[in-house]
C-alpha cells in the first residue's frame, strides 16, 4: 500500500500489504492518545502536593480537575469537523504543539488560576488530538480487517495509558515536585510531532463545505452544561443551578439538531443516527463506558483504603486489566472476521459483564487472586469492546467524514465517563452510608467524617473498630456497584447484538454516500463484506440497509 491516502476504499479477495511506514505512523498516533490517557489519570495523585504549594480554594481545586474535561468534551465535535476540512495531519500537528506548550504552562503554574487556564488549554489541544488520530487511521487503512487491527493498537494505547497514569504519577511524585506530571509530556509530544510530520500523510474531506460557527457554538452549549450539571449534582446534590444547566443543554441540543437538518454542509450529519449500525454502536458504547468508569473510579480507592496497598502497589495490581486489554490486539481482527462486528461487540460486552460479576464476589473476600481473575476477564472484554465499537462507528461513514464520526465516538466516551462517575459514584456513596453502623453515639466530627467517605474517615484517624466498619461498608458498596455495572454491560450487549450488523469477511464495511450534483449526500448504502473479485460496487447493499 502506498503511503498516500487512496481516494476510494477497496474490497479484494486478498488482504493488500501494508508498508512498515504505515504501521510506524499508527505507532506515533497511538503514542499521542496514550499520553492523553496518562494525563487524564495522573492529576489525581498530584492533587495533595499542588494543594500544599498553590493553596487553591475548594472551588478552584474542582476546576483544576474539571476544566480539562469541559474543554475537551465541548470542542470534540467542532475539532473533528475542522480536521475533515483543514486537514487531519495539519490539525494534529497543531494540537500536539499546543498540548506541549500548555503542559509547560501547567508545570510551572505560579497560582491556581494559572493552572486552571493551562488545563483549559490542555483540553482544547486534546480535543484536536483524539478525533484526528482516529480519522487518520480510518484513511490509512481502507481494508476493514487491517483497520480493525490498527484500531485495536490505538485502543490498547488508550487503555494502557489510563492504567499507566497512576504508576507514572506515583514514580514521579516520589522524586520530583507536582509539576513533573505535566513536564513529562514535553519529550513525548516532541517525539510524536517529529514522527507525525515524517510518517503521516495528509487527508481531508474533498467537499468540506462551509464551517458553520453558530453550529460550533451550539455544540459547546449542548455538551458543556450537561457535563457540568452531572458533576455538580454528584458533588452538591440536585438544585436549581443543576436543573437550569440541564435545560440549557437540552434546549441548545435541540436547536443544534434542527440547524443541522437545514444546512447543506452540517457540522454533524444527524441522519446517521437513523442508521442502527451507527446509533446502536454509540448507545452500546455509552452504556459500557458508563459501567466501566463508574466502577473503576472507586476501584483504586478500594485497593488502597480497603486492601491497604500504597498508590504505586495499587496501580501495579490493576495491571492485569491493562495487559489483558492490550493482548486482544492479536485476536480482535480474526474475531470480527469470523463473527462480524455486532456479534463480536455483544460477546465482548458479555465477557466484560462476567468479569464484573467475578469482581462483585471477589471484593467481599480477602486476598487478591480472584480480583486478578476478574480484572483479566474485564480487560479482555474492554479491549475487544472499545476496538469493535470504534471500528463500527468509523466503518459506518465514508472516509471523508471520518473526523466528524471520530468526534462523535469520543463524545459518547466522554459523556459515559461523566455520567458513570456521577451516577454510579452517587449510588456507591449512598450504599456506603447505608451500610455504616449506627453513628449517633459518636461525636459529630467523627460521625461526619465517617459518613462523608472512606477517604475522609481514614484521614480523620478514627478508632480501629469504626474504621474497620467503614472499610466493610465501602467493600459492600463496591459489590453492589460492580453487580449493577455487570447488569448494565448485559444491557449494552443486547443493544449491540440486536442493532449493530454483523457482516463477516475481510473486505471494507464502509458506508458509501451517493451524491447529487451539488455534492451533498442523498443516500447511504453499505457494501457487502464478503470478498469479491474486484472492487465492491457502491450500490451493493446488505439486506435491510
Amino acid at each position: 500500500m502506498s503511503s498516500s491516502i487512496p481516494g476510494t476504499d477497496q474490497t479484494a479477495a486478498g488482504t493488500p500489504p501494508v508498508r512498515a511506514r504505515t504501521w510506524a505512523a499508527v505507532g506515533a498516533l497511538t503514542l499521542a492518545v496514550t499520553l492523553l490517557a496518562v494525563d487524564g489519570t495522573v492529576l489525581a495523585l498530584a492533587a495533595p502536593a499542588l494543594t500544599a504549594d498553590l493553596a487553591p480554594s475548594a472551588t478552584q481545586l474542582l476546576w483544576i480537575g474539571d476544566a480539562y474535561s469541559f474543554a475537551l468534551a465541548g470542542l470534540l465535535i467542532s475539532m473533528g469537523t475542522l480536521a475533515d476540512r483543514l486537514g487531519r495531519r495539519r490539525l494534529l500537528l497543531i494540537g500536539v504543539t499546543g498540548f506541549g506548550l500548555a503542559s509547560l504552562l501547567a508545570a510551572f503554574a505560579p497560582t491556581a488560576g494559572w493552572l486552571i487556564a493551562a488545563r483549559v488549554l490542555l483540553g482544547v489541544a486534546g480535543a484536536t488530538l483524539m478525533p484526528s488520530t482516529l480519522s487518520i487511521i480510518r484513511n490509512l487503512f481502507p481494508d476493514a480487517r487491517q483497520r480493525t487491527r490498527a484500531i485495536a493498537v490505538w485502543a490498547a494505547g488508550s487503555s494502557g495509558g489510563a492504567a499507566l497514569g497512576p504508576l507514572i504519577g506515583g514514580a514521579l511524585l516520589e522524586h520530583f515536585w507536582w509539576g513533573s506530571v505535566f513536564l513529562i509530556n514535553l519529550p513525548v509530544m516532541a517525539g510524536v510531532l517529529v514522527a507525525v510530520a515524517l510518517l503521516v500523510p495528509e487527508s481531508r474531506d474533498p467537499r468540506p463545505g462551509r464551517f458553520d460557527l453558530p453550529s460550533a457554538a451550539l455544540s459547546v452549549l449542548s455538551i458543556v452544561p450537561l457535563v457540568w450539571a452531572v458533576k455538580h449534582t454528584a458533588q452538591s446534590g440536585a438544585d436549581l443551578a443543576g436543573l437550569a444547566t440541564v435545560v440549557l443543554g437540552l434546549a441548545s441540543g435541540l436547536t443544534f439538531v434542527r440547524r443541522q437538518r437545514r444546512l447543506t454542509s452540517p457540522l454533524v450529519d444527524v441522519t446517521l443516527f437513523a442508521r442502527p449500525a451507527f446509533s446502536g454502536t454509540l448507545l452500546a458504547s455509552l452504556i459500557a463506558v458508563f459501567a466501566f468508569s463508574g466502577l473503576l473510579f472507586f476501584f483504586s480507592q478500594y485497593l488502597q483504603l480497603v486492601q491497604g496497598w500504597s498508590p504505586l502497589h495499587a496501580g501495579l495490581r490493576e495491571l492485569p486489566l491493562t495487559i489483558a486489554a492490550v493482548a486482544v490486539v492479536a485476536i480482535v481482527a480474526p474475531l470480527v472476521a469470523r463473527l462480524g462486528l455486532g456479534r463480536t461487540l455483544g460477546l465482548a460486552l458479555l465477557v466484560a459483564a462476567a468479569g464484573m460479576a467475578v469482581l462483585a464476589v471477589a471484593e467481599g473476600a480477602a486476598g487478591y487472586a480472584w480480583l486478578a481473575v476478574g480484572l483479566v476477564i474485564v480487560g479482555l472484554g474492554i479491549g475487544v469492546t472499545f476496538t469493535t465499537a470504534t471500528d463500527a462507528v468509523l466503518g459506518a461513514v465514508p472516509p471523508r467524514r471520518a473526523g466528524a464520526a471520530s468526534a462523535l465516538s469520543e463524545m459518547s466516551y466522554e459523556l459515559g465517563i461523566a455520567l458513570g462517575i456521577a451516577l454510579l459514584g452517587t449510588l456507591h456513596t449512598l450504599v456506603y452510608r447505608a451500610a455504616l453502623p449506627d453513628l449517633t453515639a459518636l461525636p459529630p466530627a467523627e460521625a461526619g467524617a465517617a459518613r462523608e467517605s472512606l477517604a475522609t474517615a481514614s484521614a480523620a484517624a478514627l478508632d480501629d473498630e469504626l474504621l474497620t466498619a467503614a472499610r466493610t461498608a465501602f467493600g459492600s458498596a463496591m459489590q453492589v456497584t460492580s453487580a449493577i455495572a455487570a447488569v448494565l454491560l448485559v444491557v449494552a450487549a443486547v443493544v449491540a447484538w440486536r442493532l449493530v450488523p454483523s457482516p463477516r469477511g475481510t473486505g471494507d464495511r464502509t458506508a458509501q454516500p451517493q451524491t447529487g450534483p451539488d455534492g451533498t449526500s442523498t443516500r447511504i448504502s453499505v457494501p457487502s463484506c464478503a470478498p469479491t473479485s474486484g472492487r465492491s460496487s457502491p450500490d451493493q447493499k446488505l439486506p435491510g440497509s
